[in-house]
């Protein structure tokens, strides 16, 4: 009787022991879940912290209807900001990559040269994998047999008036999937009583037999998230021909011909680059470096465009007084020196030493090291225009967002951008100041940057 006498003893013992220890089984102290180390992010590559802060967004007026734009308290949260727009040396990374996976398609192809370890299909062990390609073969650009010169050769063509030998740009495709988590994420889609009365959008792509890209929108009843996977292929050359279009009866040609192709252009802001290139290179970068990290446990955020709000934080330095980046009213310093490269008026392009765009960092960074949030070139950011400006979004993470569908109408399409350019007047290159233009239209004066937003593990 003893004995189970002091075994009952043991038993509530053992028990709240291990309760209290592992913050579980029958009971214990509140102890949470073991989490691991927390991974401290470390600064992104010529990238630039913009600290979270309330500001007053909006302020001039909108410079397409010429109306005041109402003013309103926003606050946003921390992200990084490229130091400066993307340049042509940046833009010819994502060019060069595409044109090199196409290349190892071609070259793992029975049809050119079949070469299957530019493929990968099955691991060590012999086990299958999902096929991908090989980067550490490098591709033979010299010394190759009759089938690989075949597959590197499809990729270019010859001029037919100057005979050049040249990349064929309308081959330069990119595939990408997003996933729309906002729009999935709403309750409508949470409890469906009859899957069959929700009508959802869906953009899709696909190669079409003659070779074409088709991009469609297709509309149909809502059946599991995967009707909000978006998959687009979009051709991510720069239109070079905007410095000829954009302007009627200019001498514009030696642009076409070497603005993003000649070494000198190499650090000047990539242009004729549209809403949609811009979105999917930044689709590529977050693919590339996710890839050069490739550690369990470790993942980071998407590399994006910047919304509206983000934009004039950042050009603001964060103070809503800062209607330009250098914190004063006047577009001179006290030497008398333009503090941007823009269009004093008059057609004085050259009054601040550049007659088009500048190299990035010709002009001094504003307070947090940003450098040419005003003028050089006016750059894209996510939001979608509207002329109730500010009105329709939120007073934290402000944004406007509307994923237009391929048989929208132009007016549908537009995005906003910010900051003005090279061809503006000082009107144009405020902070408070917007502007617009359709999503599948660049511009000679149009550029962008990347943003990626700050995860807490390194506040």
């Amino acid at each position: 009787m003893r004995k189970l006498f002091l075994l009952l003893m043991i038993i509530p013992i053992i028990h709240s022991c291990g309760g209290s220890r592992m913050g579980g089984g029958i009971g214990g102290e509140l102890v949470g879940v073991p989490v691991g180390k927390v991974w401290n992010e470390p600064t992104p590559y010529n990238m630039v912290l913009v600290s979270r802060g309330a500001y007053t967004m909006g302020g001039e007026i909108d410079s397409i209807w010429g109306i005041n734009i109402p003013t309103r308290g926003v606050s946003v949260d921390n992200f990084w900001m490229d130091e400066t727009e993307i340049t042509n040396s940046q833009y010819k990374q994502f060019v060069y990559w595409v044109r090199d996976s196409i290349i190892r398609e071609r070259m793992a192809d029975p049809a050119y040269a079949g070469d299957d370890f530019y493929k990968i299909t099955e691991d060590i062990y012999g086990d299958p994998v999902t096929p991908h390609l090989n980067w550490s073969i490098p591709i033979p650009w010299t010394r190759n047999t009759e089938e690989e010169e075949v597959a590197i050769n499809s990729l270019y063509k010859t001029h037919p008036i100057t005979g050049e030998k040249m990349l064929d740009v309308k081959q330069m495709n990119f595939r990408y999937e997003w996933y729309d988590a906002g729009e999935a994420a709403k309750r409508q889609y949470q409890t469906v009583a009859n899957d069959n009365q929700l009508i959802i959008s869906k953009d899709t792509a696909y190669i079409a037999i003659d070779g074409s890209v088709v991009n469609e929108t297709i509309t149909r009843p809502y059946s599991s998230h995967y009707d909000f996977v978006h998959t687009y292929i979009v051709n991510i050359y720069p239109d070079t021909t905007t410095w000829i279009n954009d302007f009627d009866n200019s001498n514009n040609e030696i642009y076409v011909r070497n603005y993003f192709s000649h070494p000198a252009y190499s650090h000047y802001p990539v242009v004729g680059v549209s809403w949609e290139q811009a979105t999917a290179f930044c689709e590529w970068r977050t693919l590339f470096l996710r890839k050069s990290i490739n550690r369990p446990g470790i993942q980071v955020e998407k590399y994006r465009l910047p919304t509206e709000a983000e934009w004039e934080l950042a050009a603001r330095s964060g103070n809503s007084d800062n209607i330009y980046p250098w914190g004063t009213d006047e577009t001179t310093s006290e030497s008398g020196c333009y503090q941007a490269n823009f269009n004093p008026g008059e057609g004085a392009y050259a009054a601040d030493n550049y007659l088009i765009t500048a190299p990035v960092r010709s002009f001094k960074p504003n307070n947090i090291g940003l450098y040419d949030m005003a003028g050089n070139v006016a750059e894209w950011t996510s939001t979608a225009y509207t002329e109730a400006g500010n009105e329709l979004m939120g007073n934290i993470n402000p944004e406007f967002r509307y994923n237009a569908s391929v048989d929208d109408p132009n007016f549908m399409k537009r995005k906003v951008i910010k900051g003005g350019s090279w061809k503006d007047i000082a009107t144009f290159i405020r902070a408070d100041t917007r502007d617009t233009e359709t999503q599948n239209v660049g511009r000679s004066y149009i550029g962008f940057r990347c943003v990626r937003t700050q995860l807490p593990g390194n506040r």
